[in-house]
């Protein structure tokens, strides 16, 4: 890690909030650093990624490809068992990481997963305006709030993903343990 991980015993007053006398992962614990930061980023961070309209499988669809696009290992790595979880399959999962041999067409035949994929692939890797037939799709599929929390989902995922990067976030033990119980690798 590129910067300490602040223990509760360590963390300025207005951080200890946060930590709600445990491990609050190593997000939490670094952002302790700038409490100012911490105390508007977590409330934004975690209302833009906590349950909504758009279903808990939709939102880790968004997670895992959004992280899987920007290679962030330990955002990879934290939600493969997570996208389990949603109810995702083992193959949709491995396409979603970009995993040799596997297929976003063949593991996502529903059409609307498909528009989700193509408009996060869009938004997390794409400059200037989004495609017209992305852009087609994504209103076909999904009501204007719908896009709207898609897109901030992928946005604040991207921001996380840059953040856990940049700071080197280890992946958790337990986290690791159930990847390797699961089949996939540490990315």
């Amino acid at each position: 890690m590129l910067v300490r991980a602040l223990a509760e015993i360590d963390a300025p007053l207005l951080a200890k909030p946060f930590y709600g006398g445990g491990d609050p992962g190593p997000i939490t614990a670094t952002m302790a650093h700038v409490p100012e930061l911490l105390e508007v980023g977590l409330p934004f961070i975690g209302a833009a990624l906590a349950p909504s309209a758009i279903p808990f499988r939709t939102k880790e669809i968004v997670i895992l490809r959004t992280s899987a696009l920007l290679a962030c290992r330990y955002c990879i790595d934290s939600h493969t068992p997570v996208a389990l979880d949603s109810g995702l399959s083992h193959e949709q999962v491995r396409a979603l990481r970009n995993e040799p041999e596997t297929s976003i067409d063949s593991a996502f035949p529903d059409p609307s997963d498909r528009a989700a994929i193509a408009w996060i692939d869009e938004v997390a890797t794409g400059r200037g305006a989004i495609q017209s037939d992305v852009n087609q799709l994504a209103t076909t599929h999904f009501a204007e709030h719908e896009i709207v929390e898609l897109t901030l989902t992928i946005t604040v995922t991207m921001l996380l993903n840059r953040y856990a990067t940049s700071l080197q976030l280890p992946v958790g033990e337990s986290t690791l343990a159930r990847l390797a119980a699961e089949g996939f690798s540490h990315s």
